[in-house]
């Protein structure tokens, strides 16, 4: 595997969670980072934090956000990581806005920054890497609305991309990578622990018991230096506590 060494790394959704912790990997990697969030306080904390760290304060649902992104940092990976909560309700008592929370931010982010690489922003060999989620795979619980079909599109869209790359001869790599399981420490994570556990009724320590082969934000930001720098061949992989795969 090779370092990030002189490569552009632009991580959007890069200020806390999982974004914060691909931003951490990719920096020491030796990357040059911009880091994309809604939240300039956030972003202002992060960069004190870490000298060099390039910040932009962004909406990635906005449609011009992908040509202000590219203009502050001509990307050779992209990292789109940007997401909103999932809902947190029985589905009867969601409102389709509710219900929508993930198709709106976290497919909406990733379809701008997919359609500006595939309308020749982005030189060839750059890679696209989509931040999914392990409930694609599973379906997620039954009180997160359309989470779970927001982070399998986000998976169908990634291998889209990838033939219209192929057919279009643009020489782009896109891939989608799904944490298995639910994260603790990050917005997302203690969210979701919270819901899940409250809808069975439990203690979300007693969730948490029950949960194995659980990885950490910083595992991945491991998998996405590995699949940025690798040759692992396919379009959708894993991270769990045991490592990077290529999905079933």
């Amino acid at each position: 595997m090779e370092s990030l060494q002189n490569q552009n790394v632009v991580v959007v959704g890069g200020s806390r969670g999982v974004g914060r912790s691909i931003v951490e990997a990719a920096l020491g990697e030796g990357a040059t980072v911009l880091a994309v969030a809604r939240g300039a306080a956030d972003l202002k904390q992060l960069a004190w934090e870490h000298s060099g760290l390039r910040t932009l304060a962004a909406d990635a649902t906005a449609e011009t956000a992908p040509e202000a992104v590219f203009d502050a940092l001509a990307p050779d990976v992209l990292v789109v990581c940007a997401g909103a909560l999932a809902p947190s309700a029985p589905i009867p008592e969601q409102s389709w806005e509710v219900f929508s929370a993930n198709w709106e931010m976290d497919v909406k982010a990733s379809f701008l920054f997919c359609r500006a690489a595939l309308n020749g922003r982005l030189k060839p060999g750059s890679r696209v890497l989509l931040i999914s989620s392990g409930a694609a795979i599973s379906g997620g619980p039954p009180n997160s609305g359309g989470y779970a079909g927001a982070k399998r599109m986000q998976i169908f869209l990634a291998g889209h991309c990838q033939k219209e790359s192929d057919r279009l001869g643009l020489g782009l790599r896109f891939m989608a990578l799904s944490p298995a399981r639910i994260m603790p420490g990050t917005g997302v994570g203690d969210h979701g622990i919270d819901g899940v556990a409250a809808y069975m009724g439990i203690r979300p320590a007693d969730f948490l018991a029950s949960m194995t082969d659980m990885q950490t934000p910083a595992d991945v930001g491991r998998a996405v230096v590995h699949l940025a720098t690798g040759k692992l061949q396919g379009s959708s992989f894993t991270v769990s506590g045991s490592g990077l795969a290529a999905a079933a």
